[in-house]
């Protein structure tokens, strides 16, 4: 019966370190992407690949904002429904403001 040695399994665990440390990295840098490339790149992944890696901490961490509760909110625009115009945050200052993340369907 063969038996690897231990410098065979010695370079088995660090190839298999250096693998699983690679797709932390690759899925680190993807989640610091807009919604369009993380979507991209998490498509092609495996369901079982959720298990080998933390991925609610890793999204945590990706996603924790710098806004605290009481600071001005950063101005950004966004389109109208129709789309056919755009509406700067900054434009509705002093006006009551709700912000909706979700889906409705």
């Amino acid at each position: 019966m063969y038996r690897p040695s231990k410098k065979t399994l010695s370079v088995l665990a660090v190839v298999l370190l250096l693998l699983w440390s690679g797709f932390l990295l690759t899925i680190g840098w993807a989640m610091r992407q807009p919604p369009e490339t993380f979507g991209r790149v998490m498509k092609h992944m495996p369901m079982p690949a959720f298990f080998l890696f933390p991925f609610e901490t890793m999204w945590v961490q990706a996603r924790a904002g710098t806004v605290n509760p009481g600071d001005m909110a950063p101005n950004f625009t966004l389109p109208t429904v129709d789309h056919k115009s755009e509406v700067e945050l900054s434009a509705l200052r002093g006006k009551p403001v709700v912000l909706v993340f979700g889906s409705y369907t």
